[in-house]
């Protein structure tokens, strides 16, 4: 299997596989999005979160989660390769997909050190704050300022008639 591949997890194992990581003091950071067309957005966002903490786990939307926070025509690459490119990247960790509009279950699942948004976010503004308050994680915000989007690629995709 390929490396990338073994990131990959469904959320019992990943569960088992931080607590093993705690018990050796390391400290976890969950990062989520869709992920759908991979930029550099994304990478500065995933490489800053995990500056933040010894483990970076990245929750990514399911194709109908990604539907209904995107809209129609939406996610265009499949969850399943949306995973995998999120874990070929060096400051990724661990992958898990999930199927809800938000990761509150996963927060609660996993209860990660730091729950980390990108820049179109502040700590006060993260949705999830409150779960994350709740068991007494942090939240954060990494990344470059939002110059990149998903959308505005689709867009100009549209735009030059290539799409």
């Amino acid at each position: 299997m390929k490396p990338r591949l073994e990131k990959i997890l469904l959320l019992e194992e990943l569960t088992r596989r931080l607590r093993a990581l705690r018990e050796k003091g390391h400290t976890v950071a969950l990062a989520n999005g869709v992920f759908d067309l991979l930029h550099v957005g994304h990478l500065r966002y995933l490489e800053g979160a995990a500056e933040l903490a010894d483990v970076l786990v990245v929750a990514v939307n399911g194709d109908e989660s990604a539907r209904r926070l995107k809209g129609p025509g939406r996610p265009i690459i499949p969850a399943a390769e949306r995973a995998e490119l999120v874990a070929a990247l060096a400051a990724v960790d661990f992958v898990v997909l999930f199927d809800d509009d938000d990761v509150r279950a996963i927060l609660r699942k996993i209860q990660p050190d730091l729950h980390i948004k990108g820049t179109d976010y502040t700590p006060e503004t993260v949705p999830e704050r409150d779960v994350v308050l709740a068991y007494g994680g942090r939240v954060a915000v990494a990344g470059d300022e939002k110059a990149h989007a998903t959308s505005d690629i689709i867009r100009r995709l549209k735009g030059s008639g290539n799409a």
